[in-house]
């Protein structure tokens, strides 16, 4: 009967150990599922963090080539002035030599 009573106890032992170690599981389970849900909100923030990023990067591009194209635009009137003034400049010497025809 005693080594019954040995076995009882030693199964007894066991299974309050197996209720600790579960019990001591069961909280570090919790705490990290705390420390997932840690991450995944600091994740979260960094994703939005670098949308907002990639939008203002999309938005100063589009704004440097709207400089760039009024950098151009200038240019390109500059071009069209001096051509104008050329063409004035042809119309008159064609005008000159008419006028020394006549």
């Amino acid at each position: 009967m005693a080594s019954l009573s040995t076995q009882m106890n030693l199964i007894v032992e066991k299974t309050k150990n197996l209720i600790q170690m579960c019990e001591a599981l069961q909280e570090e389970n919790d705490l990290l599922k705390l420390e997932l849900q840690s991450v995944q909100a600091a994740f979260d923030t960094s994703s939005d963090k670098i949308s907002q990023l990639e939008e203002k990067i999309k938005a100063m591009a589009v704004a440097k080539s709207l400089e760039e194209a009024d950098l151009d635009k200038s240019a390109i009137d500059e071009k069209i002035l001096d051509t104008k003034q050329k063409i004035n400049d042809f119309v008159r010497e064609i005008d000159r030599c008419i006028n020394l025809l006549k």
